[in-house]
């Protein structure tokens, strides 16, 4: 079908009244896409084609909430699907579309100033973990948080955008499937009104939030491809502090737990995060071993704080990425982590004078990666070459490998570094997905 009459069909549907949801055979052709061979580690095995088989009866149009749950189903499936999300949804709202704040989520026992009263280091210590009856029922506002705002999605799907489509203060969920696409959609804000506070963590303890804007928990063969993450309005760097500590409503952007493989990450913006992907969460060999194989190519990654990405255990192929690195806040981008390998060539990097070449690359006791043909520009300066690994090594004690002891072949094409500033501009982000 042509693509005008695409486009007109899928006009057609979004003039349907709110809050009826839609099966429709007419969606842009480019929801039936598949990744390409060879696009990464998510091309390995049986591919990635997500819902592209799906037949009319599995192909819907959503609005709300509500007709995003019900087309994507509990996550357990693995019917065949496409969901196109139209317009903007807020997963922090109730049917009427009303938005809902913290306090409705709130156990009638949960009281922020009484948490902060009971559980100061100065009066609960530094040894322990909180527990009794302000703890309990922090915990169960955060679980009538996370059935609210938590979107599961099960194997064999596809979620895409209509030009323009948000999913607000959601967190997706994909766990223990396979066979996922997602695509076109902005990403923003997925935070966490109870933090949890723990002393133990670091020497000064934490605040850690629950959500990230997608979460894989052993999933295998996913594409994710121009989207846009971010904080939207609600940035860490204006919460408070408690205990001296910030008080962290975000956790990650993209991150890549328990097992997952076989992921190709792709044309996406990211900025204004802190934690921004993490692979692998735990130091701990298990499950990770062999697994947590990601390909991220073509992403924009601006003013992200960390971990673009911080990897363990897993080979992962960072190509063709453009980095900006001018918030004062900024730790590294290459986490490298327990038996890590990860493999970095053409990158591009903006940074302020004052941030150090040295801490792009930060040691997460891990030993290998491989840096080749990066380019910095510091300022308004000239782009020049620089070798990451040797600028961390001649900064820090221990040295790291520079040889990841890998190299990646699951590789569409690489773009120069010097044209990467260039070439993912014009292509990054929800809103330059072709449809």
């Amino acid at each position: 079908m042509p693509s005008s009459l695409l486009t007109a069909a899928l006009a057609a549907v979004l003039t349907l009244p709110a809050g009826v949801a839609t099966a429709a055979p007419a969606v842009p052709a480019v929801a039936r896409d598949v990744l390409p061979p060879g696009d990464g580690w998510a091309s390995a095995g049986p591919g990635t084609t997500g819902g592209a088989a799906a037949d009319d009866a599995h192909v819907s149009v959503v609005r709300t909430r509500a007709e995003l749950l019900a087309a994507l189903g509990d996550g357990t499936g693995a019917t065949p699907r496409i969901v196109v999300v139209a317009g903007r949804i807020d997963m922090s709202a109730d049917a009427s579309g009303r938005p809902l704040d913290c306090a409705a989520y709130a156990d009638p026992e949960y009281d922020l100033a009484a948490f902060l009263a009971a559980y100061d280091p100065a009066v609960w210590g530094r040894t322990a973990k909180p527990s009794g009856p302000l703890e309990d029922a922090r915990a169960r506002s955060a679980r009538v948080q996370g059935a609210q705002i938590r979107i599961p999605v099960g194997s064999n799907t596809t979620l895409i955008g209509a030009r323009g489509a948000r999913i607000d203060h959601g967190s997706l969920t994909l766990t223990n499937v396979s066979n996922v696409i997602v695509r076109g959609i902005e990403f923003t804000d997925a935070a966490d009104c109870f933090p949890a506070w723990d002393p133990t963590d670091g020497a000064e303890g934490n605040w850690n939030s629950l959500y990230d804007l997608v979460s894989l928990s052993g999933a295998t063969n996913v594409w994710l491809d121009h989207n846009t993450f971010s904080d939207g309005n609600n940035h860490d760097a204006d919460q408070p502090l408690h205990f001296g500590r910030p008080y962290q409503v975000h956790d990650g952007a993209t991150d890549f737990i328990r097992g997952s493989d076989l992921i190709t990450v792709s044309w996406n913006d990211y900025y204004d995060h802190d934690k921004t992907m993490l692979i692998g969460s735990t130091d701990t060999p298990g499950v990770d071993v062999g697994k947590l194989r990601v390909t991220i190519h073509h992403n924009r990654f601006g003013n992200v704080i960390q971990r673009a990405p911080r990897v363990r255990f897993g080979q992962v192929d960072v190509y063709d990425n453009y980095y900006t690195a001018t918030d004062e806040e900024y730790q590294y981008s290459f986490g490298v982590g327990v038996q890590s390998a990860i493999y970095a060539e053409n990158n591009y990097f903006v940074r302020s004078a004052d941030l150090p070449v040295a801490d792009i690359v930060k040691d997460w006791k891990g030993t290998r990666i491989t840096t080749k043909g990066t380019l910095v520009r510091t300022g308004s300066g000239p782009a020049v070459p620089v070798d990451p690994v040797a600028a961390h090594n001649a900064a820090y004690d221990p040295d790291l490998d520079p040889d990841a002891g890998w190299v990646p072949t699951l590789r569409t094409g690489v773009d120069p570094t010097v044209a990467v500033p260039v070439v993912v501009a014009a292509g990054v982000g929800a809103r330059r997905l072709p449809r």
